[in-house]
């Protein structure tokens, strides 16, 4: 067999069709170390890619949370304040003194026996 690149005299035919085969052998495994390299590369570009995508989810996430978290403090900060308001004594207003006394006074009158 003729693996180095010693030419083959043309007189002698399965010498040539070895070398053919051995050419084309050898153009073979350059194609398959080509084909893994590409592959390799596929597979590279698709983590890089895949990890891009996952920073940026995460990213989207935070931002989400962020917001929820900042709205959510807003919110128990508005129920605080109007927890605190209910809890204070408030004055009755006009109104509400107006009816308590006309009440009062009908209450008054019906127990002495007037007319309410």
């Amino acid at each position: 067999m003729n693996r180095d690149a010693t030419p083959v005299s043309a007189d002698d035919p399965a010498g040539c069709a070895i070398a053919t085969v051995l050419r084309a052998e050898s153009a073979a495994r350059q194609d398959i170390a080509q084909a893994e390299q590409q592959a390799e590369q596929i597979v590279d570009d698709a983590r890089t890619h895949a990890r891009a995508l996952a920073d940026r989810t995460e990213r989207r996430i935070r931002t989400v949370v962020s917001a929820f978290a900042a709205e959510l403090d807003t919110r128990l900060a508005e129920i605080a304040a109007e927890a605190e308001r209910m809890a204070m004594p408030q004055a009755p207003s006009a109104a509400e003194i107006a009816a308590l006394r006309s009440a009062v006074a009908s209450l008054a009158r019906e127990i002495a026996g007037g007319k309410p």
